[in-house]
């Protein structure tokens, strides 16, 4: 038996391709960056090159770009680094209680320091209200900080409509855009955001670099000590090496964008058209309509979240009850709480899947074809 990923949201295949382009730099081009003998200028090259990839992928200029360990890294920098940057301009920052956990807990960190944190309610929808965000921006708030799709329910928020709001205001705009990045159109210069986050796993990169864009003018406080790497925002030795391979990871998903998105958008219609006829009770969590087309999120009314994952890994079906960080805990999704309620079943008979590089037309139809058995006996 075949297993079959349906869960691309928690981390990518890396590709084929990517893997290609990383050997040589492996095998040759161990210079360190900062060096200025023919090794160093050697990886600096390499470095400069994938920086430009990385910045004319958001319509940015490459002096923007600060590569980073990860998305937790970069959102960690984002929040805490402009908030100690600013706080001589307030103490307010603004959220959502749907954020992903890098984003959350470096908010109540802040929190437990002095800082003022404002969690936006989601509606039924997934989305926020841009009206609860204009009731909460004070003369204090100087930190929004709103993903652009959600990692476990694949909505989509009005990041564009918030930026319009926040030009005439004093406060950074942080977008996470880690499951949009590869998949929406992304001009920062268009969005309005100052701030951008972005993770190279989940666009079929290797795990352990990303990037965090910050547009000039913004005061950003260095939360690391060391050397002067990265413009002084992010000291250490750069991973040349995985840098590479996230700069032809990003080449690929530019590439192939629209065949992706199609064949996405077709697994997803598959996957609940098979799920209907074979009469299967569920619900689509997040309006639909505003989704990208990797992500679906479904809640299957009398079952259970531990019981359907163990029965669909023996099954040979990968999918999650939510975001990898707290897999394999059976606690209710929060995402799913602050749009539904605490008590809501939804929050624990709701399962993730996820497409991506791993799949084709014919693991979605069996994957269809299993799930709905399973959870036809499961709840009957």
């Amino acid at each position: 038996m075949d297993a079959i990923y349906l869960d691309h949201a928690a981390t990518s295949p890396v590709h084929p391709d990517v893997i290609q382009a990383m050997l040589p730099v492996m095998e040759q081009t161990f210079g360190n960056p900062s060096s200025i003998h023919q090794f160093g200028r050697k990886a600096r090259q390499l470095l400069d090159e994938a920086r430009n990839t990385a910045a004319q992928s958001i319509q940015a200029s490459e002096k923007n770009i600060i590569f980073t360990s990860g998305g937790t890294e970069a959102d960690n920098l984002a929040l805490l680094g402009t908030a100690w940057a600013n706080k001589d301009k307030g103490k307010h920052i603004i959220t959502t209680k749907i954020e992903h956990h890098a984003n959350l807990h470096a908010a109540e960190s802040l929190e437990k320091q002095g800082f003022h944190v404002t969690y936006l309610p989601v509606q039924q929808t997934g989305q926020v209200a841009i009206e609860d965000l204009r009731a909460a921006l004070t003369d204090q708030t100087i930190l929004v900080s709103i993903m652009m799709v959600n990692n476990e329910t694949g909505v989509i928020q009005p990041i564009r409509e918030i930026g319009e709001i926040l030009k005439e205001h004093q406060a950074y705009f942080h977008t996470d855009a880690v499951q949009a990045y590869g998949i929406c159109d992304i001009d920062v210069n268009e969005l309005g955001v100052d701030l951008l986050t972005v993770s190279s796993h989940k666009v079929n990169g290797p795990k352990g670099t990303g990037f965090l864009y910050i547009k000039d003018g913004v005061r950003i406080k260095t939360m690391q000590f060391g050397g002067e790497q990265e413009r002084k925002r992010r000291p250490g030795t750069e991973n040349v090496t995985n840098i590479v391979g996230f700069q032809k990871a990003i080449e690929l998903i530019i590439q192939d964008k629209k065949q992706r998105l199609d064949d996405y958008q077709a697994y997803k219609e598959t996957l609940l058209g098979m799920l209907e006829k074979e009469k299967v009770h569920y619900s689509i969590n997040g309006e639909n309509t505003v989704t990208v087309p990797t992500i679906v999120n479904i809640s299957f009314p009398g079952a259970n979240v531990e019981s359907l994952l163990m029965n669909f890994d023996l099954a040979g079906i990968a999918a999650s009850s939510g975001s990898a960080c707290t897999a394999g805990s059976v606690e209710p999704s929060h995402v799913l709480a602050a749009m539904y309620g605490n008590e809501d079943e939804r929050t624990v008979n709701s399962i993730r899947f996820s497409f991506g590089l791993a799949n084709d037309k014919e693991q979605i139809e069996e994957a269809a074809t299993k799930i709905a058995a399973i959870v036809n006996r499961v709840v009957s």
